[in-house]
Parts: C-alpha cells; sequence; structure tokens
C-alpha cells in the first residue's frame, strides 16, 4: 500500500487527486507574502504534490514557488 492511498484528497468538485496531476484554480487568490502577487481564476498549475493534509496540495506556479494551495480552491485539470 503507497503513502498516497492512506490519504484520500479531493478536488473541489470531488474528484480525486494524485500526485504529479494537473489543477486548475476556481477563484481569483491573493498569495500571502508574495509582494501582491495574485493568481488568477483558470490558472493551469502542473505536477502537484501531495501532502499529509487532505486539505491542502503543494505546488509551483509560474510566479511563486513552494505554493500550498487550499483542495477547495481548485478541480482537475
Amino acid at each position: 500500500m503507497s503513502e498516497d492511498d492512506d490519504i484520500l484528497v479531493k478536488d473541489s468538485n470531488g474528484t480525486r487527486l494524485h500526485d504529479g496531476d494537473s489543477v486548475t484554480l476556481i477563484k481569483d487568490l491573493k498569495v500571502k507574502g508574495s509582494g501582491g502577487v495574485t493568481l488568477k481564476r483558470g490558472t493551469l498549475i502542473r505536477n502537484i504534490r501531495l501532502t499529509n493534509d487532505p486539505a491542502e496540495i503543494e505546488c509551483n506556479a509560474d510566479k511563486v514557488k513552494g505554493l500550498v494551495l487550499r483542495t477547495e480552491f481548485v478541480k482537475k485539470a
């Protein structure tokens, strides 16, 4: 049994997410600590990484590296 089988991570629509998936933002998000960067709705985030928290994923966006997103704000691309 692999580690990602222990934690079930779902996007805003209830679709299961896995390591390496691509997701799209469903809402404009202001990124704290980035100097006022806002990620726009529809932004594609590639190659996500799951965390130990089923409500959060780690990723890199074009403007922000080392970003942690809440799964309630993304949908599987």
